[in-house]
């Protein structure tokens, strides 16, 4: 089974402040992991030495059991990494870019040749012929994606993988991603929130160089209390008003001709009295938290650790 750990794992930097102080963390198997936290909490430098790249200072980086700085080729063969923002050479084809990764991991020409078909197709790559210096970002990051994948490693290390795409590439690497999981071990390094609640399974909060949080997303979310609600109707309705929605209710703030935020205590009864209200106003097209429940809950764990 794929894995990936770190024990009590720092490093710092001349005289700085670790960027990353006695973090320790294991998760094994086929699933998706969530690593979230501002900038600077120590991401990108988790993942740089989990693949070798920096040294740590003490402590301990582990892919599928072992150290890259012991045999960082037998490490990392089983690995596919995207580690912040690594760019195709401009003056190779998408056909090149892909063919030197392959042979790099050890497939012969006509394994090389399948994978890119394979990759093509999954991930809408453009022309193979077409160099990388006149692709858009977008792109460009869909051919980094295809390389870490060649040759349909395990384990999977990616940093900001929708970084650069618009929302049709999202969706399309969402949807990668959530059958990836089901076979293949996904530690995913994001600020996209709304990626990490609809493709993860667990979750790393990190800030400042340590670990705030570990827990399962669906746990996260159901710790975070629900306090606004977005209601949109499908025609005009008489102007709601907190008194007119009943107790519990704080505040209610039209968004527009059609849509409100309400502001409540997030008590389950006052969102169900809130709902029938405003079913009786007039008819409902969309009843949902006015954040995602796992926004929520990040700033949540944020405000906490700055107490």
């Amino acid at each position: 089974m794929p894995s990936v750990e770190a024990v009590r794992l720092t490093k710092s930097f001349h005289r700085n402040a670790p960027a990353l102080e006695d973090v320790s963390f294991r998760f094994d198997g086929h699933r998706a992991v969530g690593c979230l936290g501002p900038n600077g909490a120590g991401k990108s430098t988790t993942l740089k030495l989990l693949v070798g790249l920096l040294n740590p200072t003490r402590g301990r980086a582990l892919l599928n059991g072992k150290e890259a700085l012991d045999d960082r080729k037998e490490a990392l063969w089983d690995v596919g990494a995207v580690v912040e923002t690594p760019e195709p050479y401009p003056t190779q084809s998408v056909q090149e870019a892909l063919s030197v990764v392959g042979r790099l991991r050890g497939l012969g020409p006509e394994s090389v040749a399948a994978e890119i078909a394979r990759l093509h197709e999954v991930l809408k790559l453009p022309r193979l012929e077409r160099r990388c210096g006149g692709l858009s970002k977008g792109q460009r990051q869909r051919v980094v994606l295809a390389a870490a994948m060649i040759g349909d490693p395990p384990l999977l290390l990616l940093d900001e993988p929708s970084s650069g795409l618009d929302p049709a590439e999202r969706i399309l690497v969402r949807g990668l991603l959530s059958e990836l999981k089901k076979d293949h071990l996904v530690f995913l390094v994001s600020h996209q929130v709304v990626d990490v609640a609809e493709v993860c399974d667990d979750l790393l909060f990190l800030d400042h160089g340590h670990v705030l949080l570990q827990d399962s997303v669906a746990h996260v979310c159901r710790r975070s209390r629900v306090v606004q609600v977005d209601v949109e109707f499908l025609r005009p309705v008489p102007a709601l008003t907190a008194a007119g929605l009943g107790a519990g209710v704080v505040a209610v703030a039209p968004l527009s001709e059609l849509r409100y935020r309400i502001t409540f205590d997030g008590e389950d009864d006052t969102r169900v009295r809130i709902l029938d209200a405003c079913q009786k106003a007039g008819p409902v097209g969309q009843f949902s938290p006015a954040s995602p429940a796992l926004e929520s809950a990040y700033l949540d764990v944020l405000r906490a650790a700055a107490k």
